[in-house]
């Protein structure tokens, strides 16, 4: 009798077509075993109702901050604790930065950093022989028309995140979102950037901006962007994109905001012995620096970023960028996170578009992080 795990992921190459890669390997590995992915868009990826998610797929990608409020529901089956902690403890080894950590809550582990990511930049090597690697001079080419910057409100949170903490803040370390002196180098950069790019920035996310840098010869450079490997592959779209650590502010290349995603199990599920096996299958390094990656996923598997072939067939994406992931930001692991994340993200678009002062801005999302985050 034939096992059918189903699993829920996100509508990209990276996203699906990755597990997709890697479901129809397993059937080698185990035949009786089905995994059968479908997917959602990156919106629903964000914002569908995990809960939901849960009586319908055994296999859950998600996004991290979702843990917490997962975890407390009950809605994920912890995967500590089932005779997979030899296999925790060396995945803990292997992880890119805190991205495995990112999957901890309340001392269990809820998910396994199946994918790593944050905001890096990236560049056109054909157009820029040298791209920036400080803020004044992403500034100085911005002044000559050559930048882009996804502005769509959850990547300018992000933004905000990543410029403060490479400026030596700590957002959201208690119950304020950031002290106005904090703030204001970072809104002060914001500010002057956001008026350099093209205004269609501001509904953008790093998906439409590598796609509008691969695709002519205008836009040569991006500061703050998600990065997405298959930019940087052979044939994925007319021009290829380099992707780099970001620019050094004074905290060297530290502070951005950690992003990626991990696969979960559903609490749920009728097949836990079968849903945890191809799990801890999925992330073992073999399969992320091979059949995954191959199939144009973006390893969570430290030993695929150190890889000599997976760095030669993209540029060095991973080389490149592993600094800036050592030393991202992990949001806050509180289960009023998403909340906050979802009210704060449009304000600071708001801000950039100039319909609200600075000031207003960090008195809102000082409310914000109170209310949500308060006794974290």
């Amino acid at each position: 009798m034939t096992t059918v795990l189903r699993g829920i992921t996100w509508e990209h190459e990276r996203g699906y077509g990755s597990v997709v890669a890697a479901a129809e390997a397993y059937r080698s590995v185990r035949p009786g075993v089905q995994v059968q992915w479908e997917f959602r868009s990156l919106q629903a990826f964000a914002d569908h109702p995990i809960e939901d998610l849960v009586t319908r797929y055994d296999l859950l990608v998600i996004d991290h901050p979702h843990v917490p409020l997962a975890a407390e529901a009950g809605l994920f089956a912890p995967l500590d604790g089932q005779g997979y902690d030899d296999q925790l403890s060396t995945l803990a080894s292997q992880s890119v930065g805190r991205s495995h950590e990112s999957y901890q809550h309340a001392g269990h582990q809820w998910g396994l950093a199946t994918d790593a990511a944050a905001q890096v930049a990236a560049y056109r090597p054909d157009l820029v022989r040298e791209p920036p690697r400080d803020w004044e001079a992403v500034l100085q080419l911005a002044r000559e028309g050559r930048v882009l910057w996804p502005l769509k409100p959850i990547d300018a949170f992000s933004s905000l995140v990543t410029i403060a903490g490479n400026f030596g803040a700590d957002p959201m370390a208690g119950e304020v979102f950031l002290s106005a002196e904090a703030a204001a180098p970072a809104l002060a950069l914001m500010r002057e950037l956001a008026s350099l790019v093209p205004p269609e920035c501001m509904g953008w996310n790093p998906i439409q901006v590598a796609d509008a840098l691969a695709a002519g010869d205008r836009w040569a450079y991006a500061p703050l962007l998600f990065g997405y490997t298959n930019y940087s592959r052979e044939g994925f779209r007319a021009h290829r994109l380099r992707y780099i650590d970001i620019p050094a502010g004074p905290g060297g290349v530290a502070g951005s905001l950690l992003g990626g995603a991990g696969v979960a199990i559903s609490a749920q599920t009728e097949h836990l012995a079968e849903a945890l096996e191809y799990a801890f299958w999925l992330d073992s390094a073999a399969v992320q620096s091979g059949v995954y990656f191959d199939g144009g996923g973006q390893p969570g598997n430290a030993v695929a970023w150190d890889d000599d072939r997976t760095n030669a067939e993209t540029l060095d994406f991973f080389r490149a960028t592993r600094a800036t992931l050592e030393g991202a930001y992990l949001r806050p692991r509180h289960r009023g996170y998403i909340a906050l994340q979802d009210a704060a993200s449009p304000l600071v678009t708001r801000a950039l578009e100039g319909s609200l002062t600075e000031d207003q801005l960090v008195e809102q999302l000082n409310d914000l992080t109170a209310t949500h985050l308060g006794g974290a």
